[in-house]
């Protein structure tokens, strides 16, 4: 069994679920829940490539276990903004059939401006929904429910079924003070909580932090101490989806009589969208843009722009490198990272912090500053949660496998039973009902690599050859024989790249040849009738002299011309 349309029916009375994304990684989010028939998805979010993932420009979710089911779809449920819950839209929904879209507003138009990148908005049903709002789709009532998090409008899910109550807390903390007064709504989960809770699935992305998040306005006052103290031109980066964070650092530099800089595509494109919505408060007075630099002065200048992960195109690795057409640093400015160093990015995020400082630049970042904090609920906000809901089941969902062991192990201390607490896998089929559950048979999930336009064209093997190239480079073979006498009409010829300096070693590459020529010798080249094979005796020769020789393995590409 590999898809959801060859899995057995569900009894009346049961509701499965299956993972497609975001079970045992950061990010790809994706869930589905089936009853009766019928379908609905929750989140569509991509991830960004890992460092072995040569030339890939995003990672989505694999939806191959949903297909011949498309027309069971009756919604996707979006719970808030971010790339990891729908950044990965653009490309599968219409695989999925074009299912109606529902999310809150900030969600909805981050989601919109996506869909006009791709020309599919006009296809698209978006549907704006409120918190405490509730939707009928088929057998399922959905409500949404406020869920404060790193991202203005974040929600939570209240999903009721024939079978029972399903709670999907999306990406959540229980911040107390959050920036806009919109806390997570404690008070229906407890309501739900008191009605019976079938299953919960939580965000357990920080659940190896004791404690509890710190709120964000944590941060604003750090920019408050910060900002006043600095001397020269301020640069802050973040992510372009934190309005609360840009807020909080549009209000502390007009606190000081700064003028605002939107810098980086992103960044303009949804500020621009949250002002329009009404989530971003800037005066008009406060922002400059790129022109008017030259005619104020830098000390009363605040540049808010991307680039906190030290991405290689980055606008801030750019002016970090000098290499800005209008930006630039000079000694006595300052650089606020105002993000977390998300796992694999540590290595360029530092070497961007020694580039700031080359720069003459004071860099104020997580570790030295409290210019960040999650979005993410730590250890005692999650069992308050569990303590309020007091599911029956439990399904720790949106972490690495750690994550998702460590979080099913507070639920069991919490008081859910131990069978109860599952720990699922992306494609792992899980159905529950009131009277039990059952792991069904795996069904086919993974990832689809994004490289250019095209999506999935690259799989394991090309990431392979790319990895082998990028480490041994390539070493190519040009001959040209007479087909009938099986004569050599030119060559062998080789070209290297990224193998060894050609100028520098004519010696060892005529060696080489002279090892062609060899292999060649001992072939009947006129009565040769499958030239692959020769392919193949040409690259092992070679293989095994460079092995023997200097201990390198290139990839070696035969070109043999028949003529």
């Amino acid at each position: 069994m590999s898809t959801l349309a060859q899995a057995p029916p569900l009894h009346p009375d049961a509701l499965r679920i299956l993972p497609l994304g975001g079970l045992g990684e950061i990010g790809l989010n994706m869930m589905a829940i089936e009853f009766g028939g019928e379908i609905l998805l929750i989140d569509c979010g991509l991830m960004f490539p890992e460092a072995y993932m040569m030339g890939v420009d995003l990672v989505i979710p694999d939806i191959s276990a949903l297909a011949g089911r498309e027309q069971d779809i009756r919604g996707l449920l979006l719970t808030h903004g971010h790339e990891d819950h729908i950044g990965a839209i653009p490309f599968l929904y219409e695989a999925l059939g074009c299912p109606p879209i529902y999310g809150t507003g900030l969600t909805l138009g981050l989601l919109r401006n996506k869909l006009d990148e791709h020309k599919l908005t006009g296809r698209a049903t978006l549907e704006t929904v409120k918190p405490r709002q509730t939707v009928e789709l088929g057998p399922f009532a959905v409500e949404f429910y406020r869920a404060a998090h790193s991202i203005v409008d974040g929600a939570g899910l209240i999903i009721r079924t024939p079978a029972g109550t399903v709670v999907h807390t999306g990406d959540f903390k229980l911040d107390q003070t959050p920036v806009d007064g919109e806390p997570t709504d404690l008070a229906r989960l407890a309501a739900c909580g008191e009605e019976g809770i079938l299953l919960l699935l939580a965000d357990s992305t920080n659940v190896e932090k004791e404690g509890f998040t710190l709120s964000e306005r944590v941060v604003g006052e750090a920019f408050a101490q910060i900002l006043p103290q600095c001397d020269g031109l301020v640069m802050v980066a973040t992510f372009s989806s934190n309005i609360h964070r840009i807020q909080q650092v549009v209000d502390a530099a007009v606190s000081c009589g700064r003028s605002v800089l939107i810098n980086g595509r992103s960044m303009v494109a949804n500020t621009d969208i949250a002002r329009k919505l009404g989530y971003l408060n800037i005066p008009d007075s406060a922002l400059i843009d790129l022109r008017d630099l030259r005619e104020i002065p830098r000390d009363q200048v605040l540049v808010i722009t991307t680039g906190s992960q030290g991405e290689p195109l980055s606008a801030l690795t750019r002016i970090a490198m000098d290499d800005h057409r209008q930006l630039s640093l000079e000694p006595g400015d300052s650089v606020i990272l105002s993000s977390k160093f998300i796992p694999g990015n540590e290595k360029a995020i530092s070497d961007l912090i020694n580039h700031l400082y080359r720069r003459g630049a004071e860099v104020f970042y997580e570790t030295t500053s409290e210019v960040h904090v999650s979005g993410h609920a730590s250890q005692e906000e999650l069992k308050l949660v569990l303590s309020l809901t007091r599911p029956r089941y439990f399904v720790p969902i949106h972490g690495e496998y750690r994550h998702l062991v460590k979080h099913a192990q507070l639920a069991r201390r919490m008081g859910v039973a131990a069978e109860n607490a599952v720990v699922l896998e992306n494609g792992q089929p899980l159905v529950v009902s009131q009277n039990g559950l059952r792991r069904e048979e795996r069904l086919e999930s993974g990832r689809v690599f994004v490289d250019g336009k095209g999506v999935g064209d690259v799989g394991t093997m090309e990431l392979r050859d790319r990895r082998h190239l990028g480490n041994h480079g390539m070493v190519v073979v040009f001959l040209a024989i007479n087909q009938k006498t099986g004569g050599i009409l030119y060559g062998p010829e080789i070209l290297t790249k990224g193998f060894i300096p050609e100028e520098e070693s004519t010696e060892f590459l005529e060696q080489a040849r002279q090892t062609v020529r060899e292999t060649l010798a001992e072939h009947s080249l006129a009565a040769i009738s499958d030239w692959e094979e020769l392919r193949v005796e040409v690259r092992k020769g070679l293989r095994r002299y460079f092995n023997r020789t200097i201990e390198r393995r290139p990839m070696i590409m035969p070109v043999i011309l028949e003529l």
